[in-house]
């Protein structure tokens, strides 16, 4: 199964356009089963998940934990991706302070 596991710092007052830019798996290269769980080091950050045309989920408030996300138990989203839709998950913090983001991300054909 494909995994994705990123570990991002994001400067106070930043934005991350896209935490997974840059993997493999960023795009989906057949129809997939993708479900995903973003944590963050302390509170004040908000995410956003899209999935081609899909939105996942609107801009919330990453749950903090110090590890990276739980399977299951953290992994909240899950969509359908079809071939060629390309993950996005935007970061901003609007802190004083640098926050770390942990992603995990797992697909599966379907």
């Amino acid at each position: 199964m494909p995994m994705i596991l990123i570990e991002t710092s994001v400067a106070a007052g930043a934005s991350n356009s896209n935490l997974v830019s840059g993997s493999a798996f960023e795009f989906a290269r057949v129809r997939q089963l993708m479900s995903c769980g973003v944590v963050q080091s302390a509170t004040g950050g908000f995410a956003t998940i899209t999935s081609g045309p899909d939105i996942i989920a609107e801009e919330f408030m990453a749950p903090i934990l110090t590890t990276y996300p739980i399977i299951p138990d953290n992994m909240y989203f899950t969509d359908v991706m079809e071939q060629g839709d390309r993950l996005v998950i935007r970061y901003r913090n609007p802190t004083g302070g640098a926050l770390t983001v942990r992603t995990l991300v797992q697909t599966s054909p379907i």
